[in-house]
């Protein structure tokens, strides 16, 4: 039985983008995967996520994603396919940015100037020009940023797991991870439910949704939510083209809504909603999407987008957060098992963030410190902390 350096277990996008890091330092890896990869439960999979360095006043996940941006463009070249679409990101708001209803708006409009971006603000009329198949009426203020867009999640679970065969890694697809090999108080491997067993020097959850369920102690600063997720066939696809439709968010941290551009592959329009969600267990819970949440979906298009409004909705999934109390990564090693780190608290906004998150985490996991991984270390929450990040609507 090989003995490996690192084991990962999980093969999304934090557990793909650390192995990758790994491997590039001639570490033996393994990783391993509940189902297969792209794991459709895994909240990495879908058809597209966003990749915006709007974080309001937070600059250091501004700074994050403006690296993660260029690393995105990196990949594009490197692998010599259009994995990152830069469409740029459409923020749009019912009251003036300077009102403080508009906060996040605000913010994120000032901190790219001062980081020597160009925003295009946007009133109605230049609304109604550029992105017309948005209502005008409805939103009173609103910029465009174009250095921002969306990735293509699967594709990109599926290139990246490729690129980890090539520099070395084993991946076996469709082990769950059972119970942990300690002793006295340090890692030796894992057992998977299936019976099998893998020995590593160290171990690295990655493991999304389900990495309190792996690690119990964490159920404490961690809980899943799911938010429903609607892909609409569009009756005038050439609305929603770019550059006449972009990624887009409708007052989100208002009302939670999002979306995208007309795929270039599936030929629909996403749509989701950035909230507080509705908390689950990933494993027994259905998922289900509700009646309610496409009642709550048809009264904004029809407020927002009307030519979206009556449209048929070709699939619909709730993708699931895995959400620390605070909003924020937890990226550390355990505090009493040595040999075991965590790299995971996702909290719907770190697909983003692949290019540097598994340089992040695998750094941690050598022992090391990364110049942002001081925020995310192992901490002391509780029901009192609150959710930090800006853009999330409460609802």
């Amino acid at each position: 039985m090989k003995n490996y350096d690192f084991l990962v277990i999980g093969g999304g996008i934090f557990g793909l983008g650390t192995a990758i890091e790994l491997c590039k330092r001639k570490y033996s890896v393994c990783i391993l995967d509940a189902g297969k990869i792209p794991n459709p439960l895994a909240a990495s999979t879908d058809i597209s996520k966003v990749v915006r360095m709007e974080y309001g006043s937070d600059v250091e996940y501004m700074q994050m994603a403006i690296e993660s941006i260029n690393g995105w463009r990196e990949w594009n070249d490197f692998f010599n396919e259009v994995l990152f679409h830069e469409t740029g990101f459409l923020l749009l708001a019912q009251n003036k940015l300077e009102s403080g209803s508009q906060y996040f708006e605000k913010s994120s409009f000032d901190n790219l100037i001062k980081k020597g971006f160009m925003p295009e603000r946007l009133n109605p009329e230049k609304i109604a020009e550029r992105f017309p198949a948005f209502n005008c009426q409805y939103y009173e203020d609103g910029f465009y940023h174009p250095v921002a867009g969306f990735a293509e999640s699967g594709r990109v679970v599926e290139v990246l797991a490729e690129y980890a065969k090539q520099l070395g890694a084993d991946i076996y697809e469709n082990q769950k991870a059972g119970e942990f090999i300690v002793l006295n108080k340090k890692i030796n491997g894992l057992k998977t439910r299936e019976g099998n067993q893998y020995t590593a020097g160290h171990i690295i959850v990655c493991a999304g949704n389900f990495t309190p369920y792996i690690v119990p102690e964490l159920k404490a600063y961690m809980k899943v939510t799911g938010h429903p997720v609607f892909h609409i066939k569009p009756s005038r696809p050439e609305l929603f083209e770019v550059p006449r439709f972009s990624v887009f968010a409708a007052d989100i941290s208002n009302t939670g809504w999002y979306g995208f551009p007309l795929h270039p592959k599936e030929k629909v329009v996403k749509i989701a909603l950035h909230s507080k969600g509705l908390e689950l267990h990933p494993g027994n819970d259905g998922r289900i999407v509700t009646k309610e949440d496409e009642n709550k979906l048809r009264q904004f298009l029809k407020q927002s987008i009307p030519a979206l409004a009556h449209d048929p909705i070709s699939h619909t999934r709730r993708c699931c957060y895995t959400d620390t109390l605070d909003g924020h990564f937890w990226i550390d090693r355990h505090p009493e098992i040595k040999g075991l780190t965590i790299g995971s608290g996702g909290s719907g906004h770190g697909f983003k963030m692949a290019p540097v998150i598994g340089d992040m985490i695998a750094r941690v996991a050598e022992g090391g410190s990364h110049k942002w991984s001081a925020r995310y270390r192992w901490r002391e929450l509780n029901e009192a902390t609150s959710q930090r990040e800006e853009a999330r609507c409460s609802l």
